[in-house]
């Protein structure tokens, strides 16, 4: 499989990334399974594994600890922090006194002395910008991680990340991660640009917008649907939108020679702000599925006929993006003067 260098990290990372999300209680419940199908993938060339504390509630660490034994020194191990680890305000966000705890406990889960990408999983509205880098920079300096960078940030918050970097000498975000896909085009509008302008790496998430690119016929009955049926409903406007974009781009995938998901992860891979693909297989048979991604190259023909169902810069679903909408959006006292 073929590597790219994370941003300016230095990092090789391959084409295409494990995503570790369906392991534990969320997904696959057998351990055992679970380790299988993460050495299929390294086996095939993969050489970076993206976990969260939050995936199972730490139990996908603890999965992934079991399956780099030995393999470590090979692997890119990146985690992430930032989303509730229980009801306790002070048990999430970009706080350093949360870090401090955060990456001990990642660190002892996972069973390694140190984690290579270290990314904060939503932005904090509550901290300034400046406490994170703080910490996330003594941590660098203490060897517990490599790097770090964001997640989901929105274009403006990456460049007053940055900003805030050079203005109090803390490192700097290196990589983003962000949802990418035909189907969520938005980061092509501002983020792509921004991390471009910033010489960050990008890692994208869900090139298969949670099954729907999948090819499934039963979409609805799938694993994903039992946790967020809505998404999934055909009825719905924006279920509209995406059924008919499927439709078409079912044939053209078939014109092309191609599965449905080789053709969405390689238009994934395909824009040059992207360095790594994250794939996100519950079971083995669907890893199979999506590693040919990594071997197909788009031919401009195709990404026209692509951008001519799904426009560039365009979310067919704005809710899609879950978990990004910022306080003011969500708090009407936020927009209102009070006398």
């Amino acid at each position: 499989m073929k590597r790219r260098t994370l941003g300016a990290t230095g990092i090789s990372v391959s084409e295409l990334s494990l995503g570790a999300m369906m392991f534990g209680s969320m997904g696959n419940r057998d351990h055992d399974d679970a380790i299988r199908i993460i050495h299929r993938a390294l086996d095939a060339g993969v050489n970076v594994i993206d976990t969260a504390d939050v995936y199972s509630n730490g139990e996908c660490e603890e999965i992934v600890a079991k399956a780099v034994k030995g393999r470590r020194d090979d692997l890119v191990i990146a985690t992430k922090f930032g989303l509730p680890m229980g009801e306790d305000p002070n048990r999430r966000g970009g706080s350093r006194r949360w870090i401090v705890k955060a990456v001990d406990d990642s660190l002892r889960r996972l069973g390694v002395d140190h984690i290579d990408l270290y990314q904060m999983h939503r932005p904090d509205h509550e901290t300034d910008v400046g406490e994170t880098l703080a910490a996330l920079t003594d941590l660098v300096r203490a060897g517990k991680i490599r790097a770090f960078g964001s997640s989901m940030f929105p274009a403006e918050l990456i460049t007053e990340a940055q900003w805030a970097a050079e203005r109090t000498g803390s490192h700097r975000f290196l990589a983003e991660q962000t949802m990418y896909s035909i189907f969520t085009r938005k980061p092509e509008a501002a983020v792509f640009p921004t991390v471009q302008r910033h010489g960050m790496g990008v890692l994208t998430f869900s090139p298969l917008n949670g099954g729907w690119l999948s090819g499934r016929a039963d979409l609805p009955n799938g694993h994903r649907a039992t946790l967020q049926p809505g998404r999934y409903d055909a009825t719905t406007p924006t279920g509209r939108l995406k059924a008919a974009a499927l439709a078409e781009l079912t044939t053209l995938a078939a014109e092309a020679g191609l599965t449905l998901p080789q053709l969405a992860i390689a238009f994934a891979r395909a824009h040059p702000a992207v360095t790594s693909v994250l794939i996100g297989p519950r079971t083995a048979e669907q890893l199979d599925g999506l590693l040919p991604g990594a071997d197909v190259d788009l031919t401009d023909d195709v990404l026209d006929r692509v951008d001519t169902i799904v426009p560039p810069g365009v979310d067919l679903n704005p809710e899609d993006n879950y978990g990004t909408t910022p306080p003011a959006l969500q708090d009407a006292r936020l927009r209102r003067i009070r006398s």
